[in-house]
């Protein structure tokens, strides 16, 4: 009975350490000034659901379809090398593609409120295969000569791409990747923001400058997915929750009545810069 009381304070010792052994090497949660979250952060630039056009108001209900692109900012090697996850791995690869394009779906009412959808169907383009749906719920109102948008705004969804160990990592001696099987790893941006942008038109209308700011809540989730030479399998996961300030200009041109192309600079002063064009096609009830 004594040697139970005596060897109870261990193991309840061992069951606590336990959690916290298997978090240490397992799943990892860095904080927010490590280069994993500054990484991520920098991902979320060219995937935030701005509304790249100038905020205006319709005469009656309007449909509108359009296809845009957004540049993709690259960090630097530093900071794409991980500092508290995988330490000593070497930088992560992040560039795959110049610009995501993604269609996107509009639905204008006359009192001002509108809906924007969009969605990045699961095709694989240059080794990312993405599977994202972006929705945006906005009011817009006149003021004098200029008009006011306000919106808020989520993007969900899923990339697969080989972030921590693509093709020239399998082949480099020095790495961790070597000989292993190519990455498929897990990334959800989970972006949730509000704006408010103004706009003024000019030259009869046809010209809309405007420009805007932004708040956004980001929750990425990262999970790895590598098989090294050994068959070992790492799936661990990286999660860190972020929030950022964001502002954005730009102008649309009215080329014709239903036609509208529209060009706009997004950045998150703390992370990157993303250029912006689209265009769209309205069709009026």
């Amino acid at each position: 009975m004594t040697m139970r009381r005596a060897a109870a304070p261990a193991v309840l010792l061992l069951a606590a350490m336990t959690p916290r052994a298997a978090a240490a090497q397992g799943d990892c949660f860095p904080p927010k000034d490590s280069h994993e979250a500054k990484t991520l952060a920098v991902a979320s630039v060219p995937l935030a659901f701005s509304p790249l056009s100038a905020p205006f108001r319709v005469p009656h209900t309007t449909f509108r379809l359009g296809v845009e692109g957004a540049t993709v900012p690259t960090p630097d090697e530093t900071t794409r090398t991980a500092t508290i996850c995988r330490p000593g791995k070497g930088p992560e690869k992040t560039q795959f593609l110049f610009a995501i394009p993604r269609p996107r779906a509009e639905l204008l009412l006359p009192w001002g409120m509108g809906l924007e959808v969009s969605w990045i169907p699961p095709v694989r383009l240059a080794g990312v295969r993405a599977n994202l749906v972006s929705v945006a719920l906005g009011y817009r109102a006149g003021i004098g000569k200029a008009a006011l948008g306000l919106r808020a705004h989520g993007t969900v969804g899923l990339i697969r791409a080989p972030i921590t160990c693509d093709t020239d990592a399998l082949a480099d001696p020095a790495s961790e990747c070597f000989e292993g099987t190519r990455s498929d790893d897990r990334y959800h941006p989970n972006i949730f923001g509000l704006d408010a942008s103004v706009g003024v038109p000019v030259a009869g209308g046809r010209l809309r400058p405007y420009a805007g700011v932004g708040y956004n809540i980001l929750h990425p989730r990262f999970q790895v997915n590598f098989t090294n030479s050994q068959g070992s399998t790492d799936n661990r996961k990286i999660e860190v929750d972020l929030a950022r300030f964001v502002t954005y200009a730009g102008a649309s041109w009215v080329v014709r009545p239903a036609w509208e192309v529209s060009a706009e600079l997004y950045l998150s002063p703390s992370d990157a810069l993303s250029g912006r064009m689209a265009v769209r096609r309205g069709f009026g009830s």
